[in-house]
């Protein structure tokens, strides 16, 4: 019994701000697949539920092959625990991004199994597809936010590594356009330099206009040359 007690190991977190929810965290991997309804199902499956008054959506990651298995359980965080504490290193420098509320990792036999992350539902209604596909009366003015969002990341050697148009969530407001950014497991921590930094852009579908607006903002918080930017962007950029 003691045995299958640590070769089956499980471990949970939840925000000290919603500690009330500590039996929903624990009980998680049993009731998962009774909870809310199906958003998204893909490489990772994402539900959007309502507990207790909270609107959350939970990412469940895949189970990983047998040598990430191996180095999960070991060497690395588990995606659902990065992703938690990635939501608390972006709050603290002021970035957008749905709050965390807490992760679960489990083991099977020693082995990493399933992980889970769960955060509240973004306020946010828009994604930076919905831009590419709407109509937007804003549309240089969302961009050189998004711009001025990644040369600031950026600054602060933050590079999100899948900075793609579902990634990126916004709502356009009399006040400003506010920005919160999703699926934090795949922000890597390092010095970026203007080749990196620009080719950053590269899966922000968009017009040589909207191009040039990136390239304007994010090199004039840089301190890059602005044309030399726009060439790095459009050379490597997706096209609508």
């Amino acid at each position: 019994m003691f045995l299958k007690k640590i070769a089956h190991k499980t471990n949970y977190h939840v925000n000290p701000s919603y500690s009330n929810l500590n039996a929903f965290m624990r009980d998680l991997p049993d009731n998962y697949e009774k909870l809310g309804k199906i958003i998204y199902k893909g490489r990772n499956e994402l539900r959007e539920i309502e507990y207790e008054g909270v609107q959350m959506v939970i990412k469940s990651f895949r189970i990983p092959n047998f040598i990430n298995r191996i180095a999960y359980g070991i060497f690395r965080s588990s995606k659902a625990r990065r992703s938690y504490e990635y939501a608390r290193i972006l709050m603290e420098k002021n970035i957008g991004t749905p709050t965390p509320i807490g992760y679960y990792t489990s083991r099977k036999w020693f082995l990493f199994y399933k992980s889970w992350y769960v955060c509240a539902k973004s306020e946010c209604p828009n994604t930076y597809k919905d831009l590419i596909d709407g109509n937007f009366p804003n549309t240089e003015k969302i961009v050189k936010s998004i711009a001025a969002l990644t040369a600031y990341m950026h600054k602060n050697n933050m590079l999100h590594k899948d900075w793609s148009r579902g990634n990126i969530l916004f709502n356009d407001t009399p006040d400003g356009v506010e920005l919160e950014i999703i699926d934090l497991n795949r922000i890597r921590f390092h010095k970026i330099g203007m080749e990196e930094g620009c080719r950053n852009f590269e899966r922000l579908p968009g017009t040589d206009r909207m191009t040039r607006w990136m390239a304007e903002e994010y090199a004039s918080i840089m301190g890059y040359n602005a044309e030399e930017c726009f060439k790095i962007m459009n050379s490597c950029k997706e096209k609508c």
